[in-house]
Protein backbone atom coordinates (compact mmCIF):
# COMPACT_ATOMS: atom_id res chain seq x y z
CA UNK A 1 0.00 0.00 0.00
CA UNK A 2 0.98 3.78 -0.14
CA UNK A 3 1.07 6.96 1.50
CA UNK A 4 -0.96 9.69 0.23
CA UNK A 5 -1.32 13.13 2.01
CA UNK A 6 -4.61 15.56 1.87
CA UNK A 7 -2.33 18.47 0.40
CA UNK A 8 -4.57 21.20 2.30
CA UNK A 9 -4.20 19.97 5.59
CA UNK A 10 -0.90 21.43 5.56
CA UNK A 11 -2.66 24.23 5.31
CA UNK A 12 0.17 25.72 3.33
CA UNK A 13 -1.11 26.34 0.53
CA UNK A 14 -0.79 24.19 -2.89
CA UNK A 15 2.81 24.05 -4.00
CA UNK A 16 3.84 23.98 -0.38
CA UNK A 17 1.81 21.39 0.80
CA UNK A 18 2.98 19.19 -2.17
CA UNK A 19 6.88 20.19 -0.64
CA UNK A 20 5.37 19.06 2.51
CA UNK A 21 4.50 16.22 1.31
CA UNK A 22 7.37 14.81 -0.71
CA UNK A 23 10.06 15.50 2.27
CA UNK A 24 8.31 13.44 4.35
CA UNK A 25 8.45 10.97 1.99
CA UNK A 26 4.57 10.05 0.76
CA UNK A 27 3.73 8.83 -2.59
CA UNK A 28 1.02 11.13 -3.67
CA UNK A 29 -1.45 13.73 -3.00
CA UNK A 30 -4.77 14.27 -2.86
CA UNK A 31 -6.05 17.91 -3.50
CA UNK A 32 -9.51 19.43 -3.31
CA UNK A 33 -10.99 20.81 -7.39
CA UNK A 34 -14.17 22.46 -6.33
CA UNK A 35 -15.28 26.41 -5.87
CA UNK A 36 -12.32 27.01 -3.54
CA UNK A 37 -8.83 26.71 -3.03
CA UNK A 38 -6.36 27.53 -5.74
CA UNK A 39 -7.42 24.92 -8.06
CA UNK A 40 -11.11 25.88 -8.40
CA UNK A 41 -12.45 23.77 -11.15
CA UNK A 42 -13.72 26.75 -13.28
CA UNK A 43 -10.18 28.41 -12.79
CA UNK A 44 -8.34 25.02 -14.65
CA UNK A 45 -7.42 25.93 -17.74
CA UNK A 46 -5.38 23.68 -19.41
CA UNK A 47 -2.10 26.04 -18.58
CA UNK A 48 -3.28 25.86 -14.62
CA UNK A 49 -3.11 21.95 -15.36
CA UNK A 50 -0.52 21.67 -16.65
CA UNK A 51 1.51 23.88 -13.91
CA UNK A 52 -0.59 21.67 -11.19
CA UNK A 53 0.75 18.36 -12.55
CA UNK A 54 4.50 19.84 -13.06
CA UNK A 55 4.51 21.25 -9.69
CA UNK A 56 3.35 17.55 -8.37
CA UNK A 57 5.33 15.49 -10.94
CA UNK A 58 9.01 17.54 -9.78
CA UNK A 59 8.01 16.73 -6.52
CA UNK A 60 8.30 12.72 -7.25
CA UNK A 61 4.27 12.27 -6.11
CA UNK A 62 1.32 12.08 -8.09
CA UNK A 63 -2.60 12.40 -7.59
CA UNK A 64 -3.32 9.85 -5.06
CA UNK A 65 -7.16 10.87 -5.91
CA UNK A 66 -8.99 14.21 -6.20
CA UNK A 67 -11.60 15.49 -4.29
CA UNK A 68 -14.32 17.18 -5.79
CA UNK A 69 -16.95 17.46 -3.20
CA UNK A 70 -19.37 20.97 -3.43
CA UNK A 71 -20.82 20.43 -0.38
CA UNK A 72 -24.45 20.13 -0.89
CA UNK A 73 -24.92 15.95 -1.91
CA UNK A 74 -27.21 14.53 -4.08
CA UNK A 75 -29.95 14.80 -2.35
CA UNK A 76 -32.52 17.84 -4.15
CA UNK A 77 -33.20 17.27 -7.49
CA UNK A 78 -33.34 20.88 -7.97
CA UNK A 79 -30.01 21.13 -7.44
CA UNK A 80 -28.87 17.66 -8.96
CA UNK A 81 -28.31 18.67 -12.46
CA UNK A 82 -26.50 21.66 -11.64
CA UNK A 83 -24.23 19.56 -9.12
CA UNK A 84 -23.72 16.33 -11.84
CA UNK A 85 -22.66 18.30 -14.61
CA UNK A 86 -19.78 19.69 -12.24
CA UNK A 87 -18.94 16.76 -10.88
CA UNK A 88 -18.45 15.41 -14.86
CA UNK A 89 -16.14 18.46 -15.18
CA UNK A 90 -13.92 17.76 -12.11
CA UNK A 91 -14.03 14.16 -13.08
CA UNK A 92 -12.51 15.26 -16.44
CA UNK A 93 -9.85 17.46 -15.21
CA UNK A 94 -8.55 14.82 -12.96
CA UNK A 95 -7.73 12.40 -15.88
CA UNK A 96 -5.80 15.96 -17.36
CA UNK A 97 -4.18 15.29 -13.93
CA UNK A 98 -3.60 11.90 -14.46
CA UNK A 99 -5.54 11.11 -11.91
CA UNK A 100 -8.56 8.66 -12.17
CA UNK A 101 -10.27 8.81 -9.01
CA UNK A 102 -12.61 11.46 -8.03
CA UNK A 103 -13.76 11.40 -4.06
CA UNK A 104 -16.71 13.11 -2.96
CA UNK A 105 -20.47 12.84 -0.11
CA UNK A 106 -23.13 12.59 -1.34
CA UNK A 107 -25.40 12.46 1.46
CA UNK A 108 -26.87 10.46 3.77
CA UNK A 109 -28.53 6.92 1.79
CA UNK A 110 -31.90 6.13 2.91
CA UNK A 111 -32.27 2.70 4.38
CA UNK A 112 -35.70 2.11 3.10
CA UNK A 113 -36.69 3.08 -0.18
CA UNK A 114 -38.62 6.51 -0.92
CA UNK A 115 -38.23 9.29 -2.83
CA UNK A 116 -35.35 10.81 -1.60
CA UNK A 117 -33.25 7.84 -2.03
CA UNK A 118 -34.68 7.70 -5.85
CA UNK A 119 -33.60 11.24 -6.66
CA UNK A 120 -29.95 10.13 -5.02
CA UNK A 121 -29.88 7.32 -7.25
CA UNK A 122 -31.04 8.59 -10.29
CA UNK A 123 -27.83 11.60 -10.01
CA UNK A 124 -25.24 8.55 -8.81
CA UNK A 125 -26.35 6.45 -11.97
CA UNK A 126 -25.57 9.16 -14.45
CA UNK A 127 -22.13 9.62 -12.73
CA UNK A 128 -21.41 6.40 -12.54
CA UNK A 129 -22.62 5.58 -16.13
CA UNK A 130 -20.20 9.18 -17.40
CA UNK A 131 -17.48 7.89 -14.84
CA UNK A 132 -17.36 4.49 -17.10
CA UNK A 133 -17.15 6.14 -19.95
CA UNK A 134 -13.52 7.81 -19.52
CA UNK A 135 -12.31 4.87 -17.65
CA UNK A 136 -12.48 6.75 -14.15
CA UNK A 137 -14.54 6.11 -10.64
CA UNK A 138 -16.60 8.59 -8.81
CA UNK A 139 -15.98 8.00 -5.12
CA UNK A 140 -18.22 8.05 -2.47
CA UNK A 141 -16.72 8.67 1.46
CA UNK A 142 -17.70 6.35 3.80
CA UNK A 143 -19.51 7.91 6.52
CA UNK A 144 -23.20 9.04 7.32
CA UNK A 145 -24.75 5.07 6.30
CA UNK A 146 -23.75 1.93 7.43
CA UNK A 147 -21.54 0.08 5.21
CA UNK A 148 -24.19 -2.16 3.97
CA UNK A 149 -26.94 0.65 3.37
CA UNK A 150 -24.62 2.04 1.04
CA UNK A 151 -23.49 -1.33 -0.68
CA UNK A 152 -27.00 -2.10 -1.54
CA UNK A 153 -27.42 1.59 -2.71
CA UNK A 154 -24.10 1.04 -5.31
CA UNK A 155 -25.56 -2.39 -5.95
CA UNK A 156 -28.80 -1.18 -7.24
CA UNK A 157 -27.37 1.69 -9.80
CA UNK A 158 -26.02 -0.68 -12.65
CA UNK A 159 -23.10 0.89 -13.44
CA UNK A 160 -19.52 0.43 -11.92
CA UNK A 161 -18.25 4.15 -11.98
CA UNK A 162 -19.48 4.98 -8.56
CA UNK A 163 -17.42 3.57 -6.11
CA UNK A 164 -15.95 4.09 -2.10
CA UNK A 165 -13.60 6.07 -1.02
CA UNK A 166 -13.10 4.53 2.49
CA UNK A 167 -13.02 6.36 5.09
CA UNK A 168 -13.20 4.17 8.65
CA UNK A 169 -12.98 7.23 11.16
CA UNK A 170 -16.30 8.81 9.40
CA UNK A 171 -17.67 4.94 9.97
CA UNK A 172 -16.56 5.14 13.34
CA UNK A 173 -17.20 8.25 14.44
CA UNK A 174 -20.46 8.92 13.05
CA UNK A 175 -22.29 5.63 11.88
CA UNK A 176 -20.96 3.83 14.96
CA UNK A 177 -19.51 1.20 12.18
CA UNK A 178 -16.80 -1.22 12.50
CA UNK A 179 -14.26 -0.81 10.07
CA UNK A 180 -12.95 -4.23 9.85
CA UNK A 181 -15.98 -5.32 8.82
CA UNK A 182 -17.48 -2.52 6.44
CA UNK A 183 -14.68 -2.82 4.81
CA UNK A 184 -15.31 -6.60 3.87
CA UNK A 185 -18.75 -5.38 3.24
CA UNK A 186 -17.82 -2.39 -0.11
CA UNK A 187 -14.15 -4.27 -0.33
CA UNK A 188 -15.31 -4.73 -3.74
CA UNK A 189 -15.80 -0.85 -4.55
CA UNK A 190 -13.09 0.31 -2.83
CA UNK A 191 -10.54 2.54 -5.02
CA UNK A 192 -9.26 4.96 -2.49
CA UNK A 193 -8.91 5.33 1.45
CA UNK A 194 -8.90 7.98 3.78
CA UNK A 195 -6.16 7.45 6.64
CA UNK A 196 -8.16 9.24 9.61
CA UNK A 197 -8.91 7.91 13.46
CA UNK A 198 -11.79 9.20 16.20
CA UNK A 199 -14.61 8.26 18.42
CA UNK A 200 -18.08 8.45 18.64
CA UNK A 201 -19.45 10.32 21.62
CA UNK A 202 -22.26 8.64 23.04
CA UNK A 203 -24.10 7.14 25.95
CA UNK A 204 -21.24 3.84 26.01
CA UNK A 205 -18.26 6.11 25.57
CA UNK A 206 -15.88 6.19 28.04
CA UNK A 207 -15.95 9.28 30.86
CA UNK A 208 -12.08 10.02 31.03
CA UNK A 209 -11.82 12.11 27.78
CA UNK A 210 -10.28 14.86 28.11
CA UNK A 211 -9.80 17.53 24.64
CA UNK A 212 -7.98 20.84 24.60
CA UNK A 213 -10.28 22.94 22.86
CA UNK A 214 -8.33 26.45 22.60
CA UNK A 215 -6.74 26.54 26.07
CA UNK A 216 -9.21 24.68 28.02
CA UNK A 217 -9.46 20.84 28.76
CA UNK A 218 -12.54 19.56 27.64
CA UNK A 219 -14.21 16.52 29.33
CA UNK A 220 -16.80 14.49 27.67
CA UNK A 221 -19.94 15.68 29.17
CA UNK A 222 -19.09 18.99 28.21
CA UNK A 223 -18.04 17.80 24.30
CA UNK A 224 -21.89 16.57 24.52
CA UNK A 225 -23.27 19.70 25.70
CA UNK A 226 -21.63 21.55 23.21
CA UNK A 227 -23.24 19.81 20.27
CA UNK A 228 -20.02 17.46 19.55
CA UNK A 229 -21.32 13.81 18.88
CA UNK A 230 -17.76 12.63 17.54
CA UNK A 231 -13.91 13.69 17.95
CA UNK A 232 -11.47 13.17 15.48
CA UNK A 233 -8.16 12.20 16.68
CA UNK A 234 -4.44 11.11 15.50
CA UNK A 235 -4.24 7.74 14.27
CA UNK A 236 -3.54 5.15 16.86
CA UNK A 237 -5.71 7.18 19.20
CA UNK A 238 -9.58 6.09 18.35
CA UNK A 239 -11.23 3.60 17.63
CA UNK A 240 -10.21 2.32 14.39
CA UNK A 241 -8.55 -0.77 15.23
CA UNK A 242 -5.87 -0.40 12.61
CA UNK A 243 -4.55 -3.89 13.41
CA UNK A 244 -7.54 -5.73 12.29
CA UNK A 245 -8.42 -2.88 9.61
CA UNK A 246 -5.59 -2.80 7.43
CA UNK A 247 -4.89 -6.26 7.08
CA UNK A 248 -8.94 -6.96 6.16
CA UNK A 249 -8.62 -4.25 3.73
CA UNK A 250 -5.12 -5.82 1.92
CA UNK A 251 -7.71 -9.22 1.89
CA UNK A 252 -10.13 -7.64 -0.21
CA UNK A 253 -7.55 -7.08 -2.85
CA UNK A 254 -6.86 -3.08 -2.22
CA UNK A 255 -3.09 -2.31 -2.40
CA UNK A 256 -3.56 1.71 -3.19
CA UNK A 257 -3.55 4.66 -0.87
CA UNK A 258 -3.95 5.57 2.67
CA UNK A 259 -4.32 9.35 2.27
CA UNK A 260 -4.00 10.82 5.26
CA UNK A 261 -6.29 13.37 6.33
CA UNK A 262 -6.03 15.92 9.40
CA UNK A 263 -8.83 18.03 9.39
CA UNK A 264 -8.05 19.09 13.25
CA UNK A 265 -5.37 20.10 15.56
CA UNK A 266 -2.73 23.13 15.84
CA UNK A 267 -0.22 21.33 14.24
CA UNK A 268 -0.91 19.17 11.59
CA UNK A 269 2.59 19.00 10.07
CA UNK A 270 3.84 17.04 13.39
CA UNK A 271 0.39 14.96 13.16
CA UNK A 272 0.66 14.04 9.52
CA UNK A 273 4.10 13.12 10.50
CA UNK A 274 3.63 10.91 12.58
CA UNK A 275 0.44 9.26 11.15
CA UNK A 276 2.72 9.14 7.54
CA UNK A 277 5.37 6.78 10.35
CA UNK A 278 2.69 5.30 12.36
CA UNK A 279 1.44 3.37 8.98
CA UNK A 280 4.54 2.70 7.51
CA UNK A 281 4.83 0.86 10.96
CA UNK A 282 1.90 -1.46 10.31
CA UNK A 283 2.52 -1.97 6.19
CA UNK A 284 5.86 -3.19 7.24
CA UNK A 285 4.42 -5.74 10.23
CA UNK A 286 1.68 -6.63 8.15
CA UNK A 287 3.08 -6.90 4.73
CA UNK A 288 1.26 -4.69 3.20
CA UNK A 289 3.22 -4.11 -0.38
Amino acid sequence: MKIGVMVESFRKGFRGGVEAAAAMGADGIQAYVTNCGELRFNEMTPAKICEALDIVKSNGLVFSAICGDFGVGFEREETNAEYVDKSKRVLEIAKELECDVVTTHIGTVPVEECAKKEIMRKACRELAVYADSINSAFAVETGPELATTLCDFLDSLGAGGVRVNFDPANLVMVAGDKAESAVKTLGKYIVHTHAKDGIKLDGGRRRDINVVIGEEAVDHEQLLGMGRTYLELPLGEGDVNFDTYLPALASTGFNGFLTIEREVGADPARDIGLAAQFLREKIERYKLY
